[in-house]
């Protein structure tokens, strides 16, 4: 990788409100929803974006894949897509000079920077699970040779509630893999209009890439940086802990709270909070950096017992009375 100066690496910062401007060009709104997939790039990690049908899941992906100098694949998972239709086959070849055959691995999809897996809970499990290998490892093993994937590298997955006929849910190891789990509401009704407006006549705007796959590991590297205070290290170490009931001191975990979120889930709440820091403009990391990420880092790693099912209560629920409850470190007490 090419060596940077701090000021190099102070005016990519910069940039990065250039993202948010480019991507606002095509998608209106959801500006909460765009932060959080930006975030998942500067931590370097994978995203999983829930919503109901016709909420620009797809199209909010690929207009951001567009302002990236990035190779860009798209997957649509259907209930009949296998594994090797992800990851790549082996062919049977000839050589013209020798006449010898041979095997040639011919990859496939997944074998770019960034991978849109378009509603992964269409496609059975098995298919599901090769892509295991790829988020975790960056590598793919076919017929015992292991290739590398591209970097920077990113899966974006979508998935329609799982409420919805015809899915099958992502196993809690899959979820696990995803370091944020976005959540895709309705448009408010001023941006309903002018999403109405700006899609149903004939302009389109030409989209400006503002980061090459160097600048984004140089990113990523900054994020991984960036100072946290002990303080706050030992927050987030206490709030994954306050999840899991064996070792909780809330009684709403207790009661309501199967299983809580592993070591992992901590890891995601630094990276992902020092990525919300420097998305600010930030070269600290402050209690409302973890807030905002708690959610889409816990929502899919904590599990609710059937009791708070029944009663219809969701585990971002649980995250909130955690922030209750799990108070800020002192001197940090009024940044929150």
């Amino acid at each position: 990788m090419t060596s940077y100066t701090e000021e190099q690496i102070e005016a990519l910062i910069t940039r990065l409100p250039a993202i948010r401007k480019e991507i606002g060009k095509v998608i209106v709104g959801q500006q909460e929803v765009i932060d959080q997939l930006l975030i998942s790039f500067l931590a370097g990690g994978h995203a999983l974006l829930e919503g109901v049908p016709g909420l620009a899941k797809t199209l909010m992906i690929r207009t951001l894949a567009e302002t990236l100098k990035l190779s860009f694949q798209r997957i649509q998972f259907t209930p009949d897509l296998m594994p090797s239709d992800i990851v790549g086959t082996e062919i049977l070849e000839e050589d013209r000079n020798t006449g010898k055959r041979f095997f040639q691995f011919n990859k496939g999809p997944v074998f770019a920077n960034i991978i849109l897996a378009d509603e992964i809970n269409r496609t059975p499990p098995k298919t599901q699970a090769a892509l295991l290998e790829a988020m975790q490892e960056q590598r793919v093993t076919f017929a015992g040779k292991t290739y590398e994937l591209p970097k920077p590298y990113f899966i974006l997955a979508t998935q329609n509630p799982l409420e919805q006929a015809g899915t099958f849910p992502l196993p809690e190891a899959q979820l696990d893999r995803f370091l944020l789990y976005i959540l895709l509401d309705y448009p408010a009704e001023n941006e309903e209009l002018q999403i109405l407006k700006s899609t149903t006549g004939n302009q389109r705007y030409p989209l400006q890439p503002i980061y090459s796959g160097e600048e984004i590991l140089l990113l990523q590297r900054t994020v991984r940086d960036l100072p946290m205070s002990e303080d706050l290290m030992m927050w987030v170490n206490k709030l994954v802990r306050a999840t899991r009931p064996a070792t909780t001191p809330s009684d709403y975990v207790k009661e309501w709270v199967r299983w809580g979120a592993g070591p992992r889930a901590g890891q995601a709440l630094v990276l992902t909070a020092r990525a919300r820091a420097l998305l600010k403009g930030r070269l600290s990391v402050l209690p409302e950096d973890i807030e905002a990420v708690a959610k889409p880092v816990l929502r899919h790693r904590i599990l609710m017992n059937f009791k708070a099912e029944a009663e219809g209560i969701r585990s971002e629920e649980a995250v909130e009375q955690l922030l209750k409850e799990i108070s800020v470190p002192k001197h940090h007490s009024h940044f929150a």
